[in-house]
């Protein structure tokens, strides 16, 4: 995860990124002296999943587009012109808002003379510690450009941050990063009389993304639900509700061949999860 600190930081950071220097060289370039101006530019029409589901380890990617309106003295095309999109969580500015950015600069391609599309994916690397569980939950989305307009961050002092354009926004659109959830089911015995009781049994648990392992998911409602043989519709029997171990227990008539599976529908923070359904046969 890469925080944003001031627009001088941000710079050195995308000075790094762009031209690979040591970036103690980019930081001291990008500290010389001045401010940038506020670059002509911004953004719109920010398209990314309604939801973005995170394990414990693999990487997650959630690919994005914009659309970039810009003034026509803007050089998008600039081979020192950038522009990335990124998640935030919290207050927009603030230095200590968790921030999730691309791996690479967004490829914006033109659409008239002052608009472009612009196209990236932001990475997401649980196992490097990207998120912490609190930050489960609605994240806002924004963009930023960059125009280095020939200055070279790595010139020492001939590097006059005055004349690089920057600009950021937020608020651009919402999407809820969740913690991945795990539901199991196992439905017996099998072959069952009719008319006997069918038990199923399964365990609910999420993603604990500082532990990196998946942990019991405690007293949540769990619906068992039943899809006849020949038929393509689950339907729900009762809801029950996991233990203090995760573990899930519900019990039915045996009626007629079919699968049994357990469902979760999911938190303001915790992925939906359906079991893979258990065939049993009725006699």
């Amino acid at each position: 995860m890469r925080t944003r600190a001031t627009v001088a930081a941000a710079l050195g950071a995308l000075a790094l990124s762009a031209l690979a220097v040591p970036s103690a060289q980019a930081a001291d370039s990008a500290a010389t002296s001045g401010t940038p101006y506020t670059l002509a530019v911004s953004f719109s029409n920010f398209k990314i999943a309604k939801s973005i589901k995170v394990g414990t380890s693999a990487m997650v990617s959630a690919p994005v587009s914009y659309t970039l309106t810009h003034d026509a003295s803007v050089d998008i095309t600039a081979d020192d012109f950038f522009s990335e999109p990124f998640l935030y969580r919290g207050t927009f500015g603030d230095d200590d808002t968790p921030q999730l950015f691309s791996d690479d600069f967004a490829t914006c391609t033109a659409t008239s003379s002052t608009t472009a599309t612009c196209k990236a994916t932001i990475n997401i690397y649980p196992a490097d510690d990207d998120l912490l569980n609190s930050q489960a939950g609605t994240w806002e989305a924004g963009a930023d450009a960059t125009a280095f307009n020939g200055q070279d961050p790595t010139g020492g002092s001939g590097f006059d941050i005055s004349k690089v354009g920057f600009k950021d926004q937020g608020g651009l659109a919402s999407t809820s990063v969740l913690r991945l959830a795990k539901l199991t089911a196992n439905a017996g015995p099998e072959p069952v009389a009719k008319g006997k009781t069918i038990t199923t049994t399964g365990k609910l648990t999420r993603a604990d993304w500082q532990s990196h392992t998946y942990k019991a998911f405690t007293k949540q409602p769990v619906k068992l639900q039943f899809k006849k043989a020949g038929t393509s519709t689950y339907t729900t029997v009762k809801t029950v509700y996991s233990d203090t171990s995760g573990n899930v227990k519900a019990t039915a008539t045996a009626a007629s061949d079919g699968y049994w599976r357990l469902s979760f529908a999911g938190t303001t923070t915790t992925a939906s999860v359906n079991a893979t359904g258990d065939y049993v046969d009725v006699k």
